[in-house]
């Protein structure tokens, strides 16, 4: 029996490979998303304190040093926050980046595999075709062999 070779296997095989590359890519990039997604909640956290530190700071009896110290931690605080958000949004920017790159890959992907699926059908229909004509002929040699045979046969008889 045949055996079907697909002539571009080699770039299915390079697309899958880069697919994977590509999910891998994705998975880097998603990581540090939610990583600088994790250290800006706790800095929103620790802003929180230091404002409401502050609050307490400015209730009472005031020390001027103390509450000045408490607004520059405060403010301190707002300015890695902001430096955060920038941060969040690279990552985010990347990970959107590596998420149309991985959604690219995949259709490169499937192309292929139609296209094998395609040669495929196509193979097997060359095969199928290919087993009739060798029955046809079969059937053909086997039909002439018998006639001829048998018009011998004829032949013989009519002879006696």
């Amino acid at each position: 029996m045949a055996k079907f070779v697909y002539r571009m296997q080699n770039i299915l095989n390079i697309k899958q490979k880069l697919e994977t590359q590509a999910k891998m890519t994705y998975s880097v990039a998603n990581q540090k998303y939610l990583e600088q997604q994790k250290i800006l909640q706790e800095y929103m956290v620790r802003r929180v304190g230091y404002e409401q530190h502050w609050k307490k700071l400015m209730q009472g009896n005031l020390n001027l040093q103390e509450v000045e110290h408490a607004r520059a931690d405060v403010n301190a605080m707002k300015t890695i926050v902001r430096r955060q958000m920038v941060e969040v949004h690279k990552a985010e920017k990347e990970l959107e980046d590596a998420r149309n790159r991985l959604k690219t890959v995949m259709q490169e992907r499937k192309v292929q595999e139609k296209l094998r699926e395609k040669a495929f059908e196509e193979f097997k229909q060359e095969l199928a075709e290919a087993e009739t004509k060798e029955i046809d002929e079969l059937v053909s040699y086997t039909y002439n062999t018998v006639s001829y045979t048998h018009l011998r046969a004829h032949e013989t008889l009519a002879n006696l």
